[in-house]
């Protein structure tokens, strides 16, 4: 049985980034049929009965988000693509970026059409260069063929979108955050209440999805809601973009249905780790999800980790998530506590300093772990790190310090022999062994 693809359904080329190769499959004609045959208010039922869930970490449904939003209210409203993908291990938005950049577009003109918006962003990712200058060529192109800007296809609806190229900052993936970087103001993430279709960019009511949630919109007009809810599982229904890296013969970017088994994924499409190592743990959903392991049967056993699917169900009851789809394979031999460095250095870096909590904690946490592998550790460390991840968890605006409390807690949950290893004797259990996925 062909799997199914909503976005990797094409041969890529040289040239299948462009309008002429876009159009050549089937580009916007969802676009004319929703102009043409649907009301704004048919559209967010549809994506509704679809089922189709954010991609970017939360999977909230998207339906539901859209329809915060009333299109007839008379006041100004604005749809924003985050594209500032920055968790650790994710590259999967690049992939439509780079190769399918139209498929963005035209699935934002739809939701704009839906949500009434006359202007719209998409906030792409500072260092993302091949995928930015791809991005700005596709709405150059579709502004000269008129399916963005007056008029759009004669049916006189009128939209437009602009790109907006990120500074660097890992904060401005979220969602308040990056509102704050377009409007010209530190990118601060915003308590909640208003929520952001009350008002979000400039006061305004704002639906933020990212770019594979978005991009999807234009699949599912084009074949209906039903055939989505035919993918996938009841409860997920769909498909997910995966970015895999770590331990992996075959590293890269997957279109998979949700409900595939894991283990099948892991050796037959990524082709398994090198050196038929056995798999020590798996991060599902960028650093920010917690790692899965069947170490010692502490959550799974080993049996149990091979037998999971890709689902925001399963994924949940075992104890982590699908978060932003980057997937890190971990093979036995990795030396954790060096993995934990890398990640909490990043979070102390990343942290934007509104937040004492975060501010001061990840800070701590990355000084703690930074003398246990310079061999000055204390056996009361490892009890502060607990500490402080559980103090940082709810106490801060965003999540990131929750993140990093999160993905310590794991860590020690799971490993914590190597920890009081590296503790006890001032080296890793796995010295010289194999390299840290992350470094």
């Amino acid at each position: 049985m062909t799997p199914a693809r909503v976005l990797m359904n094409f041969e890529v080329t040289a040239t299948s980034h462009t309008l002429e190769a876009y159009r050549a499959r089937g580009g916007y004609q969802a676009l004319e049929k929703a102009l043409r045959t649907l009301k704004p208010e048919d559209v967010t039922q549809m994506i509704m009965e679809s089922g189709l869930q954010g991609r970017g970490g939360a999977a909230f449904p998207a339906g539901r988000k859209w329809q915060g939003i009333d299109p007839y209210d008379g006041q100004p409203h604005y749809l924003v693509a985050n594209a500032d993908e920055g968790e650790p291990g994710t590259f999967k938005d690049r992939w439509v970026l780079e190769y399918s950049p139209h498929t963005l577009l035209e699935s934002m003109a739809i939701a704009a059409y839906s949500l009434g918006a006359r202007h719209n962003f998409i906030y792409i990712r500072g260092e993302y260069d091949l995928p930015y200058r791809r991005l700005a060529a596709a709405v150059e192109e579709a502004y000269g063929a008129g399916l963005l800007g007056e008029n759009i296809l004669g049916s006189g609806f009128a939209t437009d979108i602009f790109v907006f190229r990120g500074a660097g900052a890992y904060v401005c993936g979220e969602a308040s955050s990056l509102l704050g970087s377009i409007e010209g103001s530190r990118a601060y993430p915003r308590n909640r209440p208003p929520r952001m279709t009350v008002s979000g960019l400039f006061g305004r009511p704002t639906v933020v999805n990212n770019v594979e949630t978005l991009s999807t919109i234009a699949w599912i007009v084009d074949h209906g809601a039903a055939a989505f809810r035919a993918i996938g599982t009841p409860t997920s229904p769909g498909t997910r973009l995966l970015s895999v890296s770590g331990h992996v013969r075959r590293p890269g970017v997957y279109e998979v249905e949700l409900g595939y088994a894991w283990g099948r994924f892991l050796h037959e499409d990524c082709g398994g780790i090198p050196g038929d190592r056995p798999l020590k743990a798996v991060i599902p959903g960028g650093i920010s999800s917690q790692v899965l392991t069947g170490k010692d049967a502490k959550v799974l056993t080993a049996d149990e980790m091979e037998g999971l699917t890709l689902d925001h169900d399963v994924l949940r009851k075992a104890g982590s998530s699908l978060g932003s789809g980057g997937m890190i394979v971990i093979a036995e031999g990795t030396c954790m506590v060096r993995l934990l460095q890398i990640m909490l250095r990043f979070y102390h870096h990343e942290s934007c300093g509104q937040c004492t909590p975060c501010r001061e904690g990840t800070g701590w946490m990355h000084r703690i772990i930074d003398r246990i592998v310079a061999g000055d550790g204390r056996p009361e460390d490892l009890e502060r790190l607990y500490t402080i991840a559980r103090a940082n968890d709810g106490t801060t605006i965003c999540g990131l310090g929750d993140a990093a409390g999160y993905a310590t807690v794991a860590m020690l949950d799971n490993f914590g022999d190597e920890f009081a290893y590296f503790v006890e004797h001032k080296r890793s259990r796995h010295q010289g062994n194999i390299e840290c996925p992350a470094s």
